[in-house]
């Protein structure tokens, strides 16, 4: 599991490739957006609105990456009798992205 098979593994998500670059990329228009609107010294509560956006997007990406990860690399470790050591991993992730 993990990075250390990363130069060699084909991932789930990669099937989704550029639908999740599309996003990622608007999401850097959208920071860059918010960089100009602290320039300008627009209002609170629409950068505010606007870092929500960000995030919700970014949860967005984060939860296809993870569903590819649960279809590919789990159910994989779990046909290799590798289960345990991947449900660990996944409950790490799952633990602290529900504690953000």
């Amino acid at each position: 599991m993990g990075a250390t098979n990363a130069a060699k593994t084909n991932y789930q998500y990669q099937t989704e490739t550029e639908a999740l670059l599309m996003r990622l990329r608007r999401m850097e228009g959208q920071v860059r957006g918010v960089q100009k609107m602290i320039e300008e010294g627009r209002y609170c509560v629409d950068i505010v609105t606007q870092l929500q956006a960000i995030s919700a997007a970014a949860d967005k990406v984060a939860q296809q990456v993870l569903e590819g990860h649960i279809r590919g690399c789990v159910t994989d470790a779990i046909k290799e009798q590798r289960g345990d050591e991947a449900i660990t991993e996944l409950m790490t992730v799952l633990s602290k992205a529900m504690r953000g």
